[in-house]
């Protein structure tokens, strides 16, 4: 009980409370989420996504961890075919359930929590952090994997709804983020160090602000979102990403014989609820908007609880030695 209730004080109720000043602050002001869904796709992502990328070591569990975001992707999209074709959606409302159920929030939540599961209590000693480092490099392949693919067939899926092929397709070179992967790759095998140039500093700021702008954002979009508790398809898509991506992760854990840290933030990250960029998608594509902030008004709130069972069962099932 101690244990759980550590996990529920420092590493989930400081999320939530960014969040809650997101819905308190727009209550009060009325932001405007456009912008913020500007300065965070065009700013703070692609500044996290190259700085976190440039300066973490690839290692073989990276690899994997890659290896199983993506097979995690894939099944996602399977299920979400076959339930679109059960359920008989339009096109458009099957593209914005593929959106919910693929991705979640690996960066403006997953990143925060595998930064506070791994920097206190269970995992810490006095002000050293021995797991950090490790922790949060295999988080950045997630978010990396995520990243991407939201960013590419997030875009397409959405923009599908209501544009040609050929529009959707541009509408993803757009998208910053989409530079900056292979940019941040391709500067690592470069005999100099970057991190020496004046621009550093401009995008560790940048990279700095990501977590508590995206979360604030959150918090704002939730605000403006009318929540229904009559949409089957709601709970349907939160079901499947709270409870189905959890299994799905801990079953290719154990099929690629992955333990300790590695297998605990694989297991945590897929806990995490749905984007909010998959909202903020659908808001900027037009492409059922409603559906899309409810499953996220959901599953984030619900993750609460899938979060914390989650931590509380890495732990358990893959000890650090």
């Amino acid at each position: 009980m101690t244990v759980v209730l550590h996990i529920l004080t420092q590493n989930i109720l400081p999320i939530f409370l960014l969040i809650g000043l997101g819905f308190l602050l727009d209550r009060k002001f009325h932001l405007n989420i456009i912008t913020l869904t500007k300065v965070n796709f065009y700013i703070f992502v692609p500044s996290f996504t190259f700085v976190n990328l440039y300066q973490t070591a690839i290692r073989l569990d990276a690899v994997l961890a890659v290896i199983i975001g993506i097979l995690i992707i894939i099944t996602n999209f399977g299920i979400s075919i076959i339930i679109a074709k059960l359920r008989k959606y339009p096109k458009g409302m099957k593209y914005a359930f593929q959106n919910a159920v693929m991705f979640y929030n690996s960066g403006n939540i997953g990143i925060p929590l595998i930064t506070l599961v791994f920097s206190t209590g269970l995992y810490a000693a006095g002000d050293q952090t021995p797991y950090l480092s490790l922790a949060l490099s295999i988080q950045v392949m997630v978010l990396v994997v995520q990243n991407i693919s939201i960013n590419t067939i997030g875009f397409f899926n959405a923009g599908r709804a209501s544009l040609s092929v050929r529009h959707a397709v541009l509408h993803i070179f757009k998208m910053p983020t989409v530079y900056m992967v292979p940019l941040a790759f391709l500067l690592k095998f470069v005999p100099y160090d970057i991190t020496v140039l004046p621009f550093w500093p401009v995008l560790n700021y940048a990279r700095n602000g990501l977590v508590p702008i995206a979360l604030l954002s959150l918090g704002v979009q939730l605000s403006k979102s009318q929540f229904r508790l009559n949409n089957r398809d709601v709970f349907l898509a939160a079901m499947i990403r709270l409870m189905i991506g959890p299994a799905l992760a801990l079953g290719f854990i154990l099929l690629f014989g992955m333990d300790g840290i590695p297998a605990q933030v694989l297991f945590i990250s897929a806990s995490v609820p749905t984007a909010v960029n998959t909202a903020l998608i659908a808001v900027e594509s037009k492409n059922h908007p409603d559906f899309a902030t409810q499953v996220v008004i959901l599953t984030t709130m619900l993750s609460a609880l899938s979060m914390t069972a989650v931590i509380f069962l890495a732990n358990r099932l893959f000890p650090v030695v």
